[in-house]
Parts: C-alpha cells; sequence; structure tokens
C-alpha cells in the first residue's frame, strides 16, 4: 500500500528507467558477470514486478539531479569501504590497493556492534590519509540493499500468512530507508570533511559475499587459494565458494537462505540464552565443558547433511526466516526444553547442546572444505565470513583438513567487509593487479588510531591521571616484573586492533603460570562469566614448545591442543563433568588452558608488532615463560578501547593494578580516589 503512489509518477518512472539502463551496469553493479544477480523461480513474477518498480523507485530517489561533475586527474587511486546497517558498522581507505586505515564505529561511539552509519570510523580514515572525501575516488557499500529485499519479499510470500508480525515490523524501515539506501549515503558522505554533494565520488556496491571473499584473499599471503565464506545471510548466500587467482575471485558456487550454518549456530546460541550476532563465541567457549548428546538428534531432524558438505534446514523448527526469534515451538520440543532466559544459571544440558552444535559444525566445515580441495585443486585456503570466527573449527580444520595451510581474515564478519568492499572496487572493477606481501597485507590487523606520545601526556593530564614516562627498556623490564609478580597490567599501544580481537595494543596481560588468573580476570576486572578462557600471546619462534602448533597464528584465530608434556594428567578432573572441571588446574599453564586442553593461540613475531614481542621477550627473560595471557582491554558489553582517555576510564573501574599507555605508567595505588559507584556498568548493553 505504501508503494502505491509510484503509479502515479510517470515522469518518474521513466526517468527511473532511463538511469537504469544508462548507469545500472557501472554504478549499481561491480563485475556483475562475476557476482551474478538471483533469478526469481517460477511463480514470482508478482515479486519481480514489485521488484522492478522498488527499483526505479530507488532510482528516482537516489539524488541523480545532480550528476557527478568531472573530477581532477589523481596519481593515487582512493577507495573508501563502508559496511553499515545491519551490525558491526566500519570503514576501511586503500590507496592504490594498499590498506591505508580500517575501523569499526563501535570504538568511536563505545556502542557495541553499533550498527549505525560508521561517520566517526569514515572520518578517522579520511585523517589517517590526510585527506578529504572530494580526494576519494570510489566509496563501495558491502551490500547490495534491492537483493536484500527481494529475498524479503519472496521468503514472506513463500511462508504467508506465518511471519506477518516480522512483516510489519521490518517493511516501514525497508520503506522508508532502506530501499533509498544510496540517498541515505550520499546524505551521510556529504557530512564527511571535504564532502558536499558536487563533491562525491561514484557510489558502487559488492554483493555481500564478494566482499567477504575479497577481504579474505586478496590480503592474503596466498598467489592462489580456495576461498569459503560461511555466514548468517548476505543477500541471498549463506556458503560462497570462490577461487582466487592472478585474474582475481571467480565464483564456484553457493548455498542460500534459509539454508544457512551461521543462523543454525546463532539459533543455539539464541536458545542457549547468548545474544546472537554477539554471543557465538560464548557458545563456543562453552562447548568444552559438554558431550555430544545431541549432536546425532541435531543431524537426524534439524540438518540434511550431504557427503559433500551441502545441507538444508527443516524450516519446521527456525523462525528466523519470518519470525521475531530464532526458534520455536517445534525446536523446543525436539531438545527437550524452553530457551534459556539471558543471565540465568546454565546446567549441564546447555553445554551439552554447545558441544553438540560446535562439533555439528566441525563437521560441516571439514565436509564442504574437502569437496572445495577435491573441486578446485588448491592447496591454501583463505576464509571470510562470521562462521570463520570460529577458531575452534578452523583450528580442526587444519589439522584434520585437505589444506596445506588456511588463513582467515582477523575482521572476518561484517565490520572485515567494509575492506573486503574496497579490494573488491580494485581488484575486480578496476581491474588492478594483485602483489602479495610477505606475511599478509594486513599489517597485523592494527590499522586504526595511533597517539603520539605528546598527545598521550596531554590527554591523559586532562583526565586526571597520576603517570610516569619511562624509556623503552625499563617500560619493558619493569611490565615483565609486574606481571611476574601476579599483577594484571592493562597494555595500551600504537594503532589500534581492526577487527574483534585484541592482539597486543589494546590489550588486558596476565601471567598464564598463575592458577588463580582466569578466574580473577573474569570476575573483577572483565566483569564476564567464569567460564570463558584466555587466550595466550606467544612467541612465534617458541610456539612449538607449548602448543601442537608451528605455524603462524597472528590474529588468535586457531585453537591448537597445549603440549601433552604441560599436561597435568589428573584422574579427578576427568572424572569431573560441566562447569566443576573450571578449577582443575589442567597443565603448567592452567590460565589459558580451556578444559579440553586446548589453547586459542596468538603467535607473535618482532615484525608483526615490535613492542608487543619485546616484552613478550622482557617476560621470557624474568621468568622463564614466553607466553602471556592476552584478553580485550575492556569490560564486558563495552567496545575495545580507542583512546587514552577510554583506557584510562576503564583502569580506573576495573581491579587493574597497572596501566601502559605509551611509555606512560600508571600504578593505581597512585591515582586520585574515586567514589565507588557501580552505575557506570549500566552504560554498557550485556552481550
Amino acid at each position: 500500500m505504501c508503494l502505491q503512489p509510484l503509479r502515479r509518477r510517470t515522469a518518474r518512472h521513466q526517468q527511473g528507467r532511463r538511469f537504469l539502463r544508462r548507469h545500472c551496469k557501472e554504478r549499481e553493479h561491480l563485475d556483475r558477470a562475476a557476482s551474478g544477480e538471483r533469478t526469481a523461480g517460477a511463480g514470482s513474477s508478482g515479486v519481480r514486478h514489485l521488484f522492478l518498480r522498488v527499483r526505479i523507485a530507488l532510482a528516482c530517489a537516489a539524488g541523480h539531479a545532480h550528476p557527478q561533475q568531472r573530477r581532477r586527474p589523481s596519481p593515487v587511486t582512493r577507495i573508501l569501504g563502508i559496511s553499515a546497517f545491519y551490525h558491526d558498522s566500519a570503514a576501511a581507505l586503500i590507496e592504490d590497493g594498499r590498506i591505508v586505515a580500517a575501523a569499526q564505529e563501535e570504538r568511536f561511539s563505545r556502542k557495541k556492534h553499533d550498527a549505525r552509519f560508521p561517520r566517526q570510523a569514515t572520518r578517522y580514515c579520511l585523517e589517517a590519509a590526510g585527506i578529504g572525501l572530494g580526494d576519494v575516488d570510489h566509496v563501495v557499500f558491502y551490500d547490495k540493499p534491492l537483493l536484500k529485499f527481494e529475498r524479503l519479499l519472496e521468503t514472506y510470500l513463500a511462508y504467508s500468512p506465518r511471519g506477518i508480525a516480522s512483516f510489519l515490523q521490518a517493511m516501514p524501515v525497508w520503506l522508508k530507508e532502506k530501499l533509498y539506501l544510496k540517498r541515505l549515503l550520499r546524505k551521510e558522505l556529504e557530512l564527511m570533511p571535504g564532502g558536499g554533494s558536487a563533491k562525491l565520488p561514484p557510489l558502487l556496491f559488492t554483493e555481500h559475499h564478494q566482499a567477504h571473499a575479497a577481504a579474505a584473499f586478496y590480503p592474503s599471503p596466498f598467489e592462489e587459494a580456495a576461498v569459503i565464506c560461511l555466514d548468517g545471510v548476505g543477500e541471498w548466500a549463506t556458503t560462497s565458494v570462490w577461487t582466487g587467482t592472478r585474474d582475481g575471485l571467480k565464483p564456484a558456487w553457493e548455498l542460500r537462505f534459509p539454508h544457512s550454518l551461521g543462523l543454525l549456530y546463532s539459533a543455539f546460541t539464541y536458545y542457549c540464552g547468548f545474544k546472537v550476532n554477539s554471543g557465538e563465541y560464548k557458545l563456543m567457549g562453552l562447548a568444552p565443558y559438554g558431550e555430544p548428546r545431541y549432536a546425532a538428534l541435531i543431524q537426524e531432524h534439524l540438518l540434511d547433511l550431504k557427503d559433500d558438505g551441502t545441507f538444508r534446514l527443516d524450516m519446521k523448527y527456525f523462525d528466523f526466516a519470518t519470525g521475531l526469534t530464532m526458534t520455536n515451538a517445534h525446536f523446543d520440543a525436539l531438545l527437550g526444553g524452553s530457551p534459556r532466559r539471558a543471565e540465568s544459571p546454565l546446567d549441564q544440558r546447555h553445554m551439552d547442546l554447545a558441544r553438540s552444535i560446535q562439533q555439528v559444525t566441525e563437521e560441516v566445515v571439514l565436509r564442504i572444505a574437502r569437496t572445495v580441495a577435491r573441486e578446485t585443486g588448491m592447496r591454501d585456503l583463505c576464509m571470510g565470513g562470521g562462521v570463520a570466527l570460529n577458531c575452534v573449527a578452523n583450528g580442526r580444520l587444519l589439522r584434520e583438513g585437505p589444506f596445506e595451510r588456511i588463513w582467515v581474515q582477523p575482521a572476518a564478519g561484517d565490520a572485515g567487509s567494509a575492506l573486503g568492499a574496497a579490494l573488491c572496487a580494485w581488484h575486480d572493477h578496476l581491474r588492478a593487479p594483485r602483489t602479495v606481501q610477505p606475511g599478509d597485507a594486513m599489517q597485523g590487523s592494527c590499522l586504526g588510531p595511533a597517539y603520539s606520545a605528546t598527545e598521550i601526556r596531554t590527554r591523559l593530564t586532562s583526565a586526571g591521571a597520576v603517570f610516569t614516562e619511562v624509556d623503552d627498556a625499563t617500560l619493558y623490564a619493569d611490565t615483565a616484573r609486574a606481571l611476574g609478580t601476579g599483577e594484571v597490567v592493562a597494555w595500551f599501544q600504537g594503532r589500534m586492533e581492526f577487527g574483534p580481537r585484541a592482539l597486543g595494543n589494546r590489550s588486558i596481560l596476565g601471567d598464564p603460570r598463575n592458577p588463580g588468573m582466569q578466574r580473577t580476570m573474569n570476575l573483577k576486572i572483565k566483569y564476564r562469566e567464569s567460564f570463558r578462557p584466555f587466550a595466550p600471546a606467544v612467541m612465534r619462534d617458541r610456539v612449538n614448545e607449548y602448543f601442537e602448533l608451528d605455524t603462524d597464528s597472528p590474529y588468535m584465530l586457531l585453537v591448537a591442543p597445549v603440549q601433552p608434556a604441560l599436561r597435568l594428567a589428573d584422574a579427578a578432573h576427568e572424572a569431573k563433568f560441566g562447569i566443576d572441571k573450571l578449577m582443575q588446574r589442567r597443565s603448567t599453564l592452567p590460565a589459558i588452558t580451556h578444559v579440553d586442553y586446548s589453547a586459542r593461540v596468538q603467535t607473535v613475531t618482532r615484525e608483526d608488532n615490535a613492542r608487543f614481542h619485546a616484552l613478550l621477550d622482557a617476560f621470557h627473560e624474568e621468568t622463564g615463560c614466553a607466553v602471556l595471557i592476552n584478553t580485550s582491554f575492556n569490560v564486558r558489553g563495552e567496545p575495545i578501547v580507542c583512546t587514552p582517555e577510554d583506557a584510562y576510564r576503564c583502569f580506573m573501574r576495573t581491579e587493574i593494578d597497572q596501566l601502559v599507555v605509551g611509555n606512560c605508567v600508571m600504578r593505581k595505588a597512585a591515582q586520585p580516589p574515586v567514589a565507588k559507584d557501580e552505575r557506570w556498568q549500566q552504560e554498557f548493553e550485556l552481550d
């Protein structure tokens, strides 16, 4: 009914049709031959007609009254990538294919998983390059909203009359904003430094999985590789397979909505009482406490899994296609109960469910990988999409799978698609050649803001901090000594990390040999669930001394077993179940050894992160241990800290013993007294 006025706008119809004929290939579709658009199936002529009308409306509403002015020639091609309006919005800037800057909006807005247009992240990217928006040659959005709208319409029609509540909730947003996304993007871009309607660069759109694939392959260290993208859903694709070569990315095949491994995992995340698109990593961390008692049930009723890894979900049990929840009463009946309420106690059943869906997920990933290796003949694999952040599955794939090497994009979720969209425009749209960088092109994923020594001093002084500034040698030695005596140190250095992991620049550090450190850091510093494990950072040349791993893992995306020689065999531990295993000492590095004797490993080299490597080296000299606990510098529900002010605020609100920002050292006892007020925790919505 809201679309009815379009029928009366004949002149605008004609304008829209002319525009679509003239500009569709060049501006709305990046390499349409490579990415393709979905063709509606039989019986969907009404949807196709409505879809065409919506496309015409979008063309008319996109601001074509102001044609692009001729832009001055530039010796450098700059491309700005944007992801926004779903979750984890971000911006990324490249110059001639080199990554200049990338950041998530949440780090600036302090709202976790902020989905709004990344205004502050975009400003940061432009400032990092010393340019205005007028110096950018292309802006690329990571998604094709019209294809997504087509999927929504076809899904609602297919399930009608189910889903009417969800339909009524979704349509006003689409009809008011998302269908006119080009206009909305232009309006936001005009607010950027150097913006203005006459100066806006051309606006391009990639497909969602195309952006994931580009982010996974183009920065990788491989000349050629198979690429697997797994997530919830993009426009239609939920799983996609690509081949990456010197000629670029080529799609091989895909699985389509609603049959989604990511949404299946999110359904169990929801059912176990965690937040969708936020709590999946908690489910993964909970899994080792359980047994796979439900794995066979999942494969018998929920998932029809073929030998080649392709699958179909039985949608009888799920409501995510049309409803306001992930699962329904059929799902509850199958698994013997209602979903867990958020923040209520976890029991053994939840742990068993987590273990079961984790095992099924690993099996799907392994089968797909074997099929892809057989079909492509490739020896190396790149991975993208949110499911690629499942480091347990990644570790098993490395150990048991068919590929010799695996590289996972450190920002594998939607935030990383901002970078993927920009790289896609450079390599696939502009046909620029690719140069493989030693290690990879991500620069250790440290692509966010950094602060000079002068800025740090000024900002800390303004925040009321009492600090001592020391030289590098003293800094590393004193910090290593403090860690060795059981202190918890917040470590803030250089450029902020891009992606969900802190990799040594915005980190909280501790001694992994301390048996009580996991509980202390979870409950008194991070204010989060006690079952959640911590990751070890280890010097790359010593990783094999501590873990059954002898490859690079710079982004904390591979889980590996702790070396058997370091494990503490304990029959009492093996006899325990569930959360009772938590308090048992499992190895000589108890604070980073999970209950199944595994660890999520980060390897550190001098080339990737010189200052963090120097601290690890100093800790090794001090203690004989080349491993530190590394967890993100934030509390539960808070984005990772971005600025020195964020760091000092978090330091003062928690029981962290020492804060290091650059070469400025702050000890808690030396700080001015602060009145105890727990209301600050209400600033952050629990994840």
